[in-house]
């Protein structure tokens, strides 16, 4: 037996192996977050080395964004023909390898092909799909937590990376930071090896909170093609679906998109230092895990329903007052945004998982997420390119913001027509 075995298999355990999974999940999360960060640092650097428009920089991330988005219902059902750790230690792999070639980079294209077609693909192949995968094959009690916390590990990572990756930015070029996501990411795949195990039943246990009469669940062995796309024909009957699709694509507009991307060249625009408006991005992250926490805790107890038409009715109030709170300059209504919006960040993913599972019951609950979480990658990709143009065309951000502050409150009232099906909680 190695030591990877022994570690996995130890006795008299004191600890839930699930809980093992989930940190080890966490863990390489966090150390993902730092290319997911990267797209908003890198575009004032790459205008001036380069000279590219602002346009040709977010044409590369949205393509990123989209394929994150895509790739991510096929890589569910990879994760059930296969396994999670080869699928994840790949993505890794081909991350570090897309990030590590942009240093090579001299022409738009190229950064179109590495960074949105190779670090796409690698992006999507893992993140939120593999926190839902974990917290749905291990935990049966406490789902709702462990999604909201493996959730916060992008905004921990965001609090990690982006402060220090502009920092690098600024000091020694934008090359510095592509070989930091390169190492973050391969440093990563030995922990995957190491310590994650596939699924409770490899250890002789149930998923925590499991009762005495669980049994496991029978492995898919169709084509994970076949699977996806099996499932989303399925779901694509149903009402709920579409509510769900539509409005996680507002989510990922309103956030990854838009703030993500955009919100460090908008404060840039306003006179900001680049490197305080990373941190005030990154202290959105700080309050963004206790958000997310705090959701995965009512996820557990209140209506998934009213819980996401309270996040989308608030993250639209906000996005309608920041274009009146960018100054050159940290104010104190700057704050209270990144305090108020942090908190709303990705609140909005624990009690969508927990809807997921009402679609098409709680089997294929993970590969019906990638689908709607393909929607919250379209609408980030629509505003990362999207606000380019119109910043090009306007010359700011303020009507990005508008049309993102209209959307969400849309969204707020969309999300009650959600229905629940017999036999399912909401």
């Amino acid at each position: 037996m190695d030591s990877r075995d022994s570690f996995l298999n130890m006795k008299n355990r004191r600890i839930h192996p699930a809980w093992i999974a989930a940190g080890i999940t966490w863990l390489t999360l966090v150390a993902a977050a730092g290319y997911r960060s990267a797209p908003s640092v890198l575009i004032v650097p790459l205008e001036e080395s380069f000279k590219w428009s602002r346009s040709q920089i977010s044409l590369a991330i949205s393509v990123n964004i989209i394929l994150y988005g895509l790739t991510a219902p096929f890589t569910a059902a990879l994760m059930e023909r296969f396994t999670v750790r080869k699928v994840v230690m790949a993505a890794l792999g081909t991350v570090s390898i897309g990030a590590l070639l942009t240093i090579f980079m001299t022409k738009p294209w190229h950064f179109l092909l590495l960074w949105g077609v190779i670090v796409g693909i690698g992006t999507g192949s893992m993140a939120l799909v593999f926190a839902a995968t974990i917290a749905n094959r291990w935990f049966v009690k406490k789902r709702g937590i462990v999604v909201g916390a493996l959730t916060a590990a992008a905004a921990t990572g965001q609090l990690i990376f982006l402060p220090g990756l502009s920092t690098l930015a600024m000091n020694h070029g934008w090359k510095s930071v592509s070989i930091t996501i390169a190492v973050a990411a391969a440093l990563a795949i030995p922990l995957i090896w190491w310590g994650l195990a596939e699924a409770p039943q490899d250890l002789g246990v149930k998923p925590y909170g499991a009762n005495q009469d669980w049994k496991q669940p029978e492995k898919n062995i169709e084509p994970y093609a076949k699977t996806a796309i099996r499932v989303l024909q399925k779901s694509s009957r149903k009402l709920n679906f579409w509510l769900l699709f539509a409005t996680f694509f507002v989510c990922g507009l309103s956030t990854n998109g838009l703030i993500g991307t955009h919100f460090i060249p908008a404060a840039h625009d306003h006179g900001m230092n680049e490197v305080v408006a990373s941190s005030l991005l990154a202290l959105v992250g700080v309050f963004d895990v206790v958000g997310t926490l705090a959701s995965g805790y009512l996820t557990d107890r209140v209506d998934s329903r009213k819980l996401l038409f309270a996040y989308y009715l608030l993250r639209g109030i906000s996005l309608l007052l920041l274009p009146s709170i960018l100054f050159s300059t940290v104010h104190p209504s700057t704050l209270v945004f990144v305090i108020f919006y942090g908190l709303d960040w990705v609140a909005t993913v624990p009690p969508t998982i927990n809807l997921c599972r009402n679609v098409v019951g709680p089997d294929k609950a993970t590969v019906v997420y990638g689908w709607v979480f393909s929607g919250h990658q379209i609408g980030a990709s629509v505003a990362a390119i999207g606000a380019a143009v119109l910043r090009v065309k306007f010359g700011d951000y303020s009507i990005s913001f508008y049309i993102a502050s209209a959307l969400c409150i849309l969204a707020s009232f969309a999300v009650l027509k959600i229905t629940s099906p017999s036999g399912f909680q909401v």
